[in-house]
């Protein structure tokens, strides 16, 4: 049996999860894993305490280099495995996955909105009533942000895999797919205060979208294809709002 989808890069696989390049040890995932966390609250106490022009950067950035930091720390000669470089065909992998999550959000959410209602996201629903200088901050600091929400989602996606392999023995396809989902998870429940605690709009809307956000570094292995489909994903949803206030 074919351990790979049909949709991977079978020319590279995923790090760790068999013990190469090298194996990390459960207490040491627990660390990452922590520090992942760690790194969210900077994103929770950041409208509270960091609401000007240019320090509301800063708890984007540990958001990312807090989590980045401790994975370092833990495989300081192999934590570029989780990065490759950029190629011209990557920019149009990135603008189709972005292209697909945003046909996939856009469905998921017109009958979530139709059947249970949704709640908008204040962050977003804001940026209208912002100046253009204002504007240009406020994207400028989501990338940053979904950097580190990638690092957040990809982290522990590497660690199921790495402890469904290696410790419970599943195969490739069963583990991938567990830590998939069980990533996705995770990734929509943290954005439950955002938006009001709608657990309806969070798994089934922000859940999908994170699913298939996830599928660019499943099928390239390169986190930056996907942080770079999640910022197009989420610089075209705003474009939209900013354009649809002005011509009101």
């Amino acid at each position: 049996m074919q351990k790979y989808f049909t949709f991977e890069n079978r020319k590279d696989d995923f790090p760790f999860y068999t013990g190469q390049p090298i194996n990390i040890t459960s207490s040491q995932w627990l660390f990452i894993i922590f520090m992942v966390f760690i790194g969210l609250l900077s994103i929770t106490i950041q409208f509270s305490l960091f609401t000007g022009s240019y320090v509301q950067f800063i708890p984007a950035v540990l958001f990312f280099a807090i989590p980045l930091l401790a994975f370092i720390k833990v495989v300081p000669k192999y934590w570029m495995k989780i990065f490759k470089k950029i190629r011209v065909k990557d920019i149009f992998l990135m603008l189709g996955f972005a292209f697909l999550n945003l046909i996939v959000s856009v469905t998921v959410g017109i009958v979530v909105t139709k059947l249970f209602g949704t709640n908008a996201n204040p962050a977003i629903a804001g940026i209208v009533g912002l100046t253009d200088f204002e504007k240009i901050l406020f994207l400028l600091k989501t990338i940053p942000q979904l950097f580190g929400e990638e690092l957040f989602t990809i982290l522990i996606f590497l660690a199921l895999l790495s402890f469904l392999s290696l410790s419970l023995n599943y195969s490739r396809k069963k583990a991938v797919v567990i830590a998939w989902l069980v990533s996705s998870l995770a990734f929509a429940l943290i954005h439950l205060p955002t938006y009001d605690w709608n657990f309806i709009q969070c798994i089934l809307g922000i859940g999908t979208a994170r699913i298939f956000l996830t599928l660019p570094y499943i099928v390239t292995k390169n986190i930056w294809i996907s942080t770079g489909t999640h910022i197009i994903n989420d610089w075209v949803i705003i474009s939209i709002v900013i354009l649809g206030a002005d011509l009101k």
